[in-house]
């Protein structure tokens, strides 16, 4: 039997949700202002996965690539802030269709990058980015609170909404 699950916007509803998330899932967590603002600002970057109940969030923001040579300066990025499934459903593909879900989204922002950072340690993870085109760019040094390096990961979205390229 095949699960189920649910991708929406988050609503403010799912705030407390998403921070038990947020704190059983990853060492660095975010204020309730912060989850909010972000959520007030980009709200079509902020989604959540249901079976049953919330079991993973993204959040994303967009920012401007001020220093780019493309449009005048102000080429769009999205950045991934924070991305989280709960232990029990993760390699099910949930974590897979929430990025694909926020790439789409993105677009809806006109960003033509995407980026994240990534503990190097995080094999799982890295190999999801990856199947999905993301491609390693640099080593941010000690990037975490705890010291650890974290991988700078980008890829290239289309501006049309379902299309995905790589970089």
């Amino acid at each position: 039997m095949k699960t189920t699950y649910n991708l929406r916007g988050f609503k403010p509803s799912d705030l407390e949700r998403v921070i038990f998330i947020n704190k059983l899932c990853l060492p660095e967590n975010y204020t309730r202002f912060f989850f909010m603002n972000i959520y007030s600002r980009f709200p079509e970057t902020f989604i959540v996965v249901e079976k049953d109940n919330i079991i993973g969030y993204m959040m994303s923001r967009i920012e401007k690539n001020l220093f780019s040579f493309s449009k005048l300066g102000t080429e769009k990025n999205g950045h991934v802030i924070s991305i989280a499934v709960l232990p029990d459903h993760r390699n099910k593909g949930v974590g897979k269709a929430l990025i694909k879900e926020t790439l789409r989204a993105l677009t809806r922002y006109q960003a033509e990058k995407c980026y994240l950072e990534v503990r190097v340690s995080n094999i799982p993870a890295i190999n999801l980015y990856k199947s999905l085109g993301f491609k390693r760019n640099k080593i941010l040094k000690g990037y975490y609170l705890d010291g650890e390096n974290a991988y700078l990961m980008e890829k290239r979205i289309s501006s049309q909404e379902t299309e995905i390229v790589d970089s």
